[in-house]
């Protein structure tokens, strides 16, 4: 068996191999790549064991360099899950130490692994994010009658609200960038560039679509979902800070579930969670289920599971400061720190 650091001439083996599989993701998928190195200049490998003349693993890093945060290798950064896909042990294995040899070479702080599953070495493992997944119906009304009396009379008060949505595609790109900048500043979290996500849109076309809650004209609510493999994922999803007392997600998510149901797919990933969160609580609301994820790490030059996230106290005082910073300069200023926070 033979680790292959695939390049752009490789993109249709691999996503031939992926082919909807077992492990299989939308966040697998190689024109990540292309996203990854276009938006932020992060430079990828997209290593793939061939065993004959046939791909039967594969696995995707990408190397973050940062004043602030050190040397990262993440799969996959910015995005739910990412890791290793595979046929075997034996090719996870090769790919693993493949691995092991970038993160040597780069004197990188770890590797960071976002999976659905364990990898099959005992590595340092982080359990703190679950996915949420609704499985979904051909019919919309029978997930809709399984929902409980209260949560219909929530969904039926935020309609009453004057709310609808509307669904679309680049159109709709500066609208959602505008409400998500909103959404995450409230939060304490800087943005990406908006060139990022028309990246996102133009790699894959057809299969991301954009969702709009608007009370009256005025939009409150966005959201951007992908689509592969009779699976919607959920990308990214905000509120305007001043309008959540509409409860706009109660429609939004309503809306694009009955538009899975409609279109044929048959599971929709509400996105990951932290573990006993409210966002987890939320979505459980729709009747979906957690499914564990596992954050797993090779170390390098950090001897401990690293915690870059908002739930480690270290950055609140950051977190909050974020909040108060006038809207023209997190948007000038974020993009910068975002493309370094994996």
């Amino acid at each position: 068996m033979k680790i292959l650091h695939c390049t752009d001439a490789d993109a249709i083996a691999w996503d031939a191999f992926l082919g909807g599989g077992p492990g299989a993701s939308f966040y697998h998928l190689f024109a990540w790549k292309g996203i990854n190195e276009r938006s932020f200049g992060h430079r990828c490998y997209y290593l793939a064991a061939v065993e004959g003349e046939s791909i039967v693993g594969v696995f995707p890093i990408v190397l973050i360099k940062s004043r602030l945060f050190g040397k990262i290798l993440c799969s996959m950064p910015f995005v739910n899950f990412g890791g290793l896909c595979a046929t075997s042990e034996d090719a996870e294995r090769t790919l693993l130490r493949e691995a092991e040899c970038i993160l040597r070479d780069h004197g990188a702080d770890y590797l960071e692994i976002r999976s659905m599953k364990r990898a099959v070495l005992p590595l340092p493992t982080s359990e703190h994010k679950v996915s949420m997944t609704v499985d979904l119906e051909s019919d919309p009304d029978i997930l809709w009658k399984a929902f409980d009396t209260k949560h219909r009379t929530e969904i039926r008060h935020a309609y009453k609200q004057g709310l609808h949505v509307t669904r679309g595609g680049k159109e709709y790109l500066d609208v959602f960038y505008e409400v998500l900048s909103e959404s995450w500043k409230s939060l304490g979290t800087p943005l990406y560039a908006k060139s990022y996500f028309r990246n996102v849109i133009d790699a894959f076309p057809g299969n991301v679509s954009i969702f709009l809650a608007c009370q009256r004209d005025v939009p409150v609510s966005v959201a951007m979902n992908g689509y592969y493999a009779k699976r919607v994922e959920g990308l990214w999803l905000g509120n305007r800070s001043g309008d959540r007392r509409l409860n706009p997600g109660y429609v939004l998510y309503w809306e694009m579930i009955r538009h899975a149901c409609e279109t044929g797919f048959e599971k929709f990933h509400l996105g990951r969670s932290t573990v006993q969160s409210g966002g987890e609580f939320f979505k459980k609301k729709w009747n979906a289920y957690p499914t564990q994820l596992y954050w797993q790490y090779m170390l390098g030059k950090e001897k401990e599971i690293p915690r870059l996230n908002v739930d480690n106290p270290k950055y609140r005082i950051a977190i909050d400061a974020w909040k108060s910073i006038p809207g023209a300069i997190t948007r000038a200023i974020g993009p910068f720190l975002a493309k370094n926070i994996p």
